[in-house]
């Protein structure tokens, strides 16, 4: 899945639910679920995700969404062999890329 954010330091919750197409409820729901999502919150206590976040909102979403896992399969699959879920999903976010810039190539012809 391929997430259109612009490059910030900080996202607010509604540029997240956004992003993923999912209402703000899943993003507070999967926060509490998972200890890779640990947003900053602001003197008002709003959420702040970090880039790191995103990733890992991604990771989550194939796992959960694209793949079918259950939550607490998720979170087994992040306990066992996280290193390896990490790299798959930076090859994958690379070749999404690759794939977009092809695409371009291909329209402008």
């Amino acid at each position: 899945m391929h997430i259109d954010l612009p490059e910030k330091r900080y996202y607010k919750i509604g540029e997240v639910a956004k992003a993923f197409s999912v209402n703000t409820s899943l993003i507070r729901f999967w926060e509490k679920e998972f200890v890779i999502i640990k947003p900053k919150k602001n003197a008002k206590g709003n959420r702040l995700f970090t880039q790191e976040d995103i990733v890992n909102f991604k990771i989550i979403f194939n796992l959960v969404k694209e793949r079918g896992f259950t939550l607490e399969g998720a979170k087994q699959k992040l306990k066992k062999n996280p290193e390896n879920i990490f790299n798959n999903h930076e090859i994958i976010t690379r070749l999404e890329a690759v794939k977009a810039e092809l695409q371009k190539i291909k329209n402008s012809l």
